[in-house]
């Protein structure tokens, strides 16, 4: 009717005042007179707009599933399949692009949610360079014959580093002093006094820390006692989310015999970790390789 002609102004009616006698919008006339051939490929679905992808969708998600398959870990989430995509394999794609495949291929580790209530700290405890805070903790590991058996370690708040640990029967003072020294050995040489002076050291309020023969033996190395919150573990972050780790690798699913397996599932643990664990705040880069960065530009800023 719109390209009918008024008898009586010898004009076309038109679109608009058609459409405005029948009260429809023009966008229903128009979509009305697109060709069927306009409709059956849009009948299957939205389809992706804008420039297509470089890679398609199931050639994308059979290299996630070869990352997975290939990585010695298990549990790691999209961050760390999206970078060693980029690293390994050069394949460049939106990280969100790589969740989303995941997420609809139950390819995502199990995780749970946890509400975070308002705290007087700020949650920043990471240092901008080496050895200016340590982290100290200890937890259990049970076994067969020898029941539950310590496990002391001392994290580097700078690169989540595993610098010293040490496995015990027992989790006292002095267990909790072994790991401390081994870490100090590692990264200063000795264990003289004032070996590592001027260096933080976080722990809680746990009795083999705020004992007397703790706190002496770490100012007599120079360190200063940097004491977590009560009731609040996320203030000692670092070494609880890196026994989280070390527990969901190596111990979980496991049973150990006695208390050498697990000494000898630690010592393991701690080298592959320090070599191929990729942490976000570290450029997704393992320990090792973030101090080899570090020590490269700071010999480069010497010269």
């Amino acid at each position: 009717m719109a390209e009918a002609t008024s008898p009586t102004t010898g004009h076309r009616y038109g679109i608009a005042r058609v459409c405005g006698v029948w009260e429809l919008p023009r966008s229903s006339f128009y979509a009305a007179r697109q060709p069927a051939a306009d409709t059956t490929t849009t009948a299957g679905g939205p389809t992706r707009r804008g420039p297509k992808p470089a890679i398609s969708d199931t050639a994308l998600l059979a290299a996630i599933r070869a990352d997975l398959a290939r990585s010695p870990w298990t549990g790691e989430g999209h961050r760390k399949v999206w970078a060693r995509l980029r690293a390994m394999d050069g394949i460049r794609v939106s990280r969100k692009r790589v969740l989303r495949l995941m997420r609809e291929h139950a390819l995502l580790s199990p995780h749970r949610a946890r509400p975070r209530p308002d705290t007087p700290h700020d949650r920043h405890i990471i240092t901008a360079s080496p050895n200016v805070m340590w982290a100290c903790d200890g937890t259990q590991v049970t076994t067969v014959q020898d029941g539950k058996v310590w496990l002391f370690g001392i994290a580097e708040h700078w690169n989540a580093e595993l610098l010293g640990w040490h496995v015990a029967k027992r989790g006292t003072r002095f267990e909790a002093i072994q790991a401390v020294g081994m870490a100090v050995c590692q990264q200063f040489g000795h264990l003289d006094a004032g070996a590592a002076r001027g260096l933080a050291l976080r722990h809680d309020h746990g009795s083999n820390f705020m004992s007397d023969d703790f706190q002496k033996q770490i100012k007599f190395w120079g360190m200063a006692p940097s004491y977590a919150f009560v009731g609040e573990p996320e203030t000692n972050g670092v070494i609880e989310r890196l026994f989280r780790t070390l527990k969901e690798q190596v111990v979980h699913g496991r049973i150990f015999q006695a208390i050498d397996e697990v000494r000898d599932a630690v010592r393991a643990f701690v080298v592959r970790y320090n070599a191929e664990w990729l942490i976000e705040k570290n450029g997704h880069r393992s320990p090792n390789d973030m101090r080899a960065a570090w020590h490269d530009q700071t010999l480069r800023r010497a010269a």
